[in-house]
């Protein structure tokens, strides 16, 4: 069984679970539920931002533990001083190590907007990612029909979630729909997990003009970051080489300030 097969049948069992145990009219009483969404599209938008969102993430299937027992307070407070533009928060715990609660504790600390990083199957799933915190959610291609992309990012609208579809070929491009605020190149196979950066270059050209672009996984060099952004990425989405450092801000500061300089150094050369 693929890696992706076996994380959404798991996927399938733990929200049928939750959905007894918190049903939906419990989590629409939750504080973060009236609370207005932040924009990431703008945030990424912005040509004083880095244009990176950070991710704090703990584990992985493909590498184990990344930062085990990572705290989310000081991690994400030191994301947002790094310069970084949005944060994304794992909230998966079979495979990757995270909680909900991990997300509604980086938003007591942070006015940024916040991705709810998890592998969306259910519509339940959605208005949890509101009761949470999260401003915008993750609909995986890989792993939804074109009908449940439309269906769910249309939930997402109507609480005024931001949509992030994540795609890794051509094949997926029929996902797309009126309610995608973000496209995501997965530079990652979550079929076979090989990473390439080119993934990236060779699918921009394709990628519609109306949504915020970003490239996603296996971006661990400033060089390669300050290209996807030269070439004419929004957004930059990195989580594992921060968090393998004991000091994941402090990576992800030298980082921010080291793809900086390069952008300007190739700006004044031409």
């Amino acid at each position: 069984m693929q890696i992706l097969e076996k994380i959404v049948a798991h996927k399938r069992k733990e929200v049928a679970e939750r959905k007894s145990l918190y049903p939906t009219d419990l989590l629409e009483r939750s504080l973060f539920f009236e609370t207005e969404c932040v924009s990431m599209v703008k945030y990424l938008k912005d040509e004083n931002k880095s244009g990176v969102i950070a991710e704090f993430k703990r584990r992985s299937p493909s590498k184990g533990d990344i930062n085990k027992y990572a705290s989310v307070e000081q991690v994400t407070i030191g994301y947002m001083q790094a310069g970084a533009s949005a944060l994304s928060v794992l909230t998966d715990t079979q495979f990757f190590g995270g909680t909900s609660a991990d997300l509604s504790e980086a938003r007591k600390f942070n006015y940024c907007p916040i991705l709810r990083k998890d592998f969306t199957i259910d519509e339940y799933q959605i208005i949890e990612a509101k009761s949470i915190g999260a401003d915008a959610i993750l609909l995986i291609a890989a792993c939804l029909s074109p009908q449940e992309v439309k269906q769910m990012s249309g939930v997402a609208k109507s609480l005024g979630l931001q949509v992030l579809l994540e795609i890794h070929d051509e094949t997926e491009f029929d996902r797309f729909c009126e309610n995608i605020d973000m496209v995501g190149v997965n530079n990652r196979d979550l079929k076979t997990f090989k990473t390439s950066i080119e993934n990236s270059h060779n699918l921009l050209a394709l990628l519609p003009n109306i949504v915020a672009k970003i490239s996603e996984s296996g971006i661990n060099d400033p060089k390669d970051a300050a290209g996807l952004l030269q070439a004419g990425f929004d957004g930059l989405l990195i989580g594992e080489s921060f968090m393998k450092n004991s000091q994941p801000g402090m990576a992800c500061s030298e980082f921010v300030s080291e793809v900086e300089r390069i952008r300007k150094l190739d700006y004044s050369t031409h």
